[in-house]
C-alpha cells in the first residue's frame, strides 16, 4: 500500500484520435486484410466516461496479477462510479492506498488479492476504509514470449 494523497484529474485538452481498422482482427486463423481504414477512433470517448472524475494511477506490486494488473501497469480509475462487490477498486485503508477486488463476505468488507501468494484484506471494526474509485481499464504492453509455445 502507499500513503494516501490526492492525485490530479486526467487532463484531456482534446480528443485522443487514432486510425481505426474496419474489422476485428482474428485471434484464430488469419483473415484477408482489406487494406483500408474505417476512420478515426477517439480513445478518450472509449476509455473515459467522465473526464472530471477520471484519473490514471500506476500499479505497483504483484498482488493483482490474477486480474491482469501487473507492476507498472496504468489503471484508469473513475471516481464517479458507485462501487459494488466484484469491482476492482482503489481503496484507502487506514490512510494508505491499495488496489484490490471489492467483496462482502459474511457481512464484512473484504479487499481480495488476485494472487495466491498475497493475503486478502479483511477489514476489522477498527479499520477505516473508503473506496476512492473504480478501475475501469488496465493498460499495459503485451508480454514478450520467445521460443515458447502454449501447451495443448
Amino acid at each position: 500500500m502507499m500513503q494516501a494523497s490526492q492525485p490530479e484529474p486526467l487532463a484531456l485538452d482534446g480528443p485522443l484520435i487514432l486510425p481505426f481498422a474496419p474489422e476485428a482482427v482474428a485471434c484464430g486463423f488469419p483473415s484477408p486484410a482489406e487494406g483500408y481504414w474505417s476512420g478515426d477512433l477517439d480513445l478518450s470517448r472509449h476509455l473515459v466516461r467522465d473526464k472530471v472524475s477520471t484519473f490514471i494511477w500506476r500499479a505497483s506490486g504483484h498482488s493483482m496479477t490474477g486480474a491482469g494488473i501487473h507492476d507498472g501497469d496504468l489503471l484508469i480509475v473513475d471516481r464517479g462510479i458507485t462501487p459494488v462487490p466484484g469491482h476492482i477498486v482503489i481503496a484507502i485503508v487506514d490512510s494508505e492506498y491499495t488496489v484490490k477486488r471489492l467483496d462482502v463476505i459474511h457481512g464484512r468488507v473484504v479487499l481480495l488479492a488476485e494472487n495466491p501468494d498475497y493475503q486478502d484484506a479483511v477489514l476489522h471494526e477498527l479499520s477505516e476504509m473508503s473506496v476512492w474509485g473504480v478501475v475501469t481499464w488496465i493498460l499495459h504492453p503485451p508480454g514478450i514470449r520467445r521460443g515458447v509455445r502454449p501447451r495443448r
